[in-house]
This record gives structure tokens, C-alpha cells and sequence, in this order.
């Protein structure tokens, strides 16, 4: 079942994306499977990854670095937008979705290819993710996508890869389904399943446990220049090292679990467990500046924006126009979102308790004031009241002289 000659193969070095190695030459007779693996600051050691791949059939086995890539140009225009799917996910693992989709394409290019493939499944949003971004991006590559559509049982599965020499895994299957990289970890599946058992605490990893954190609060500093973080405590730092930090930080004090019922993209609901200390220490200080530095109009359309975009990347939309559309209004909101939030970590939350801004702040001191220096006009508030009223009392005498 010849469908691509050299296919590109996104590769996590697990059991699905092994086995699609052998698969799509043996059953799809593709003649050439080249794996890539993004190195997504996940901390895994990625040359047995490379390694594996050889070792299960691949012509060539890449790894890419994208860490910094998936910060400044993913992650980062996420804070800038407050990202938060439905209200609450900030989007980690789907962040990393449309830049592996590129790089994808990318190595295709350059090797030649005319196909690229993935693991996903069919219920999955990874698998909308990536088929929408590489359909954007090279609508003339085929996309295959075997472990849609090869209907093996996990169990079955693990069995064609030790026909094919692919070894079963030596140790005790953890039930869970984990993702990782640098912004935070996804877990679901086993147990989880059942929306009312509690998470056990062996599903954390990032993240400390309650009686793990300390019984001091902890303040920090975080200074944004044009909606970006650029320093934490009085210190610069780029890009990656700010994730690090914001990481450190929040996950030391329990900051960043959720556990929540999501609206998946092929319309079933699932349960899912986050870990996402930084990205969700910084949106929420990013948020506070945002209500310093913008003018109120600005600010509510901004958050029902906020919604959009989030709710376009979740659904794999990242290469869409609306979405670049929604960028440049955010990047435009984004030029006098700039000062500094301070906030309190302490058992599992981050409590703002300061925020200035020397070059953005809408907030006037002597017109907010009640004291002697007090400078707002309220004598002018009666007229104010009378044309801002107008409309209801028109309103409310109409329904009197109607009854």
C-alpha cells in the first residue's frame, strides 16, 4: 500500500511512534522513514531516542533543538495574550504542536520528502494540530497517520513491535499518559479516567506537594518590557532562563496544579492533570500590569479576544488567519505593557501585592486620591450622571405612561 516514497516522521522514541517506523514500510511500503525528535526542553536524554529509531528501521534519525524557538515564538506571545483555554489551561502542550508541525515541514524539504507522518490517534487534539499546521504550511505533502488508523490494541501494538524487533517495555507501564517539555507536563488516562478520584501525588513531578512547600511566604519581582518578562528579583534574563526561574519559583510552593474537566477539539470531554508553575505565574502577573497599563476598552476587548486566541490554538488554528489577525492586535496592546508586579508565594498560591510602572501607568494618584491632594472635578459628576442616566429614565417613564 504504496502511499509516499521518504516520509518524515515526528518521533517520540514511545511505543506508537516506534512502531509507525516498521509500519509504513511494511504495510504501506514506504521505502524511506526519516524520524525527527524536538527537543522541547523536556530534559530527556534524546540521543537513546536517536538511537531507538535506527534501531527500529529509520534511514535517519534527527534531533532538533527548538527550546528557544518554542519560548520566544510560542510561549511568549502566549503571556502576551493571557492564554488561558477555557479559562484556565494555558496551553503548554498545545503551544508545541504548530512548531514541531514546521520543523516537520522544514526537514521534508530539505531531505526531499513527500510525505510526513505522526502517532496521534483519532481521538486525540494533537492529531488536529498537526494535520491542520502541515496543511497550512505544505498543502502538497501527504500527511499518514498510521496509529489512526492501524486499529491495535495498546497490547497489540507492543506485539507487532517485538515481531519487528522493537523491544516491549522492560518496566512496570506507568498508566498514565504524560507529556513534558519546558512549560509544563500534561497527565491523563489510568485512574484519572474516573473524573472523581483525586490525583494521586505520584502524577506531579514539577510541582511541590503541600507539605513539601516552605512555611515562609516568598515575594517576588517580575518586570515586563512591552508585555514581555525580562527580569525576575532585579535580574535579566533571556527568554528560556525566565521560564526556568518562573518554574523554580512557583513549583517550590506548590504553585501550578490543575485539575480539569476540557472540551476536547473532536468534541468529547476529557480529564485532564496540569503542571504549569511558570507560564501560569507569569500570565497572572502579566494580567495584573495589563490592568495598570491599558485603557479600559483596550483591556475588555482585549479579553474577549484573549478567548479567541486561545481557543485557535487549542484547536490547532495557529497558521490561520484569524489568528494573525488577532496577533497584530495584540502586539499593537502590547507596546505600553510595561512595569513591574510583585506577588506573594505561599502553599499553592501567588497572591498579588504590588505593581507600578514608571513609563505606562493610567493610574493618576492625585485623581484616585480621597486626601488634600485630591485633584478629580466632582462637581462635574452631576452632569456626568444626568447624560449617562438619560436613556434609563427615558426608559423607565415610557413604562410608566404604557401602564
Amino acid at each position: 500500500m504504496g502511499r509516499a516514497n521518504k516520509v518524515v516522521l515526528a518521533y517520540s522514541g514511545g511505543v506508537d511512534t516506534s512502531v509507525c517506523i516498521p509500519y509504513l514500510k511494511q504495510e504501506w511500503g514506504v521505502e524511506d522513514v526519516i524520524t525527527f525528535a524536538a527537543d522541547l526542553g523536556q530534559g530527556d536524554e534524546l540521543e537513546p531516542i536517536r538511537q531507538k529509531a535506527l534501531d527500529a528501521g529509520a534511514s535517519q534519525s534527527l534531533v532538533g533543538d527548538l527550546i528557544q524557538p518554542f519560548i520566544e515564538d510560542f510561549a511568549f506571545p502566549a503571556i502576551r495574550a493571557n492564554a488561558l483555554y477555557e479559562g484556565r489551561y494555558p496551553l503548554s502542550t498545545a503551544l508545541a504542536r504548530p512548531l514541531i508541525a514546521r520543523r516537520l515541514v522544514e526537514v521534508a524539504r530539505e531531505v526531499g520528502a513527500d510525505a510526513v507522518a505522526h502517532g496521534c490517534t483519532g481521538k486525540g487534539n494533537d492529531q488536529v494540530r498537526f494535520d491542520v499546521a502541515i496543511a497550512a504550511l505544505a498543502p502538497d505533502l501527504k500527511v499518514l497517520t498510521p496509529a489512526r488508523e492501524w486499529g491495535m490494541s495498546r497490547e497489540e501494538t507492543i506485539a507487532y513491535g517485538e515481531r519487528c524487533g522493537i523491544p516491549a517495555p522492560v518496566s512496570k507501564k506507568s498508566p498514565y499518559s504524560i507529556d513534558l517539555n519546558l512549560l509544563g507536563r500534561s497527565i491523563e488516562a489510568g485512574p484519572l479516567e474516573d473524573p472523581m478520584v483525586a490525583p494521586p501525588e505520584e502524577v506531579f513531578a514539577i510541582t511541590s506537594p503541600m507539605s513539601e512547600t516552605p512555611d515562609a511566604a516568598e515575594d517576588v519581582e517580575i518586570v515586563f518590557d512591552a508585555g514581555n518578562p525580562v527580569a525576575i528579583n532585579g535580574q535579566n534574563l533571556d527568554p528560556v532562563a525566565m521560564i526556568r526561574e518562573a518554574n523554580r519559583l512557583a513549583g517550590s510552593h506548590g504553585i501550578g496544579r490543575l485539575d480539569m474537566i476540557e472540551n476536547r477539539v473532536v468534541g468529547i470531554k476529557s480529564r485532564e492533570i496540569y503542571e504549569t508553575p511558570g507560564l501560569l505565574l507569569l500570565i497572572q502577573a502579566h494580567q495584573e500590569l495589563e490592568s495598570l497599563t491599558l485603557a479600559a476598552d483596550v483591556l475588555r476587548s482585549k479579553r474577549q479576544l484573549e478567548m479567541q486566541w486561545a481557543d485557535l490554538v487549542y484547536q490547532g488554528l495557529w497558521f490561520g488567519p484569524l489568528k494573525d489577525a488577532l496577533d497584530g492586535f495584540m502586539d499593537r496592546t502590547q507596546q505600553h505593557v510595561n512595569g513591574v508586579v510583585r506577588l506573594r508565594l505561599h502553599k499553592g498560591n501567588a497572591t498579588v501585592i504590588g505593581r507600578g510602572s514608571i513609563r505606562s501607568s493610567l493610574y493618576v494618584p492625585e485623581m484616585a486620591s480621597y486626601g488634600s491632594e485630591d485633584t478629580f472635578d466632582h462637581r462635574a459628576a452631576e452632569g456626568f450622571i444626568y447624560i449617562w442616566g438619560l436613556p434609563t429614565r427615558l426608559w423607565a417613564a415610557s413604562q410608566r405612561t404604557s401602564s
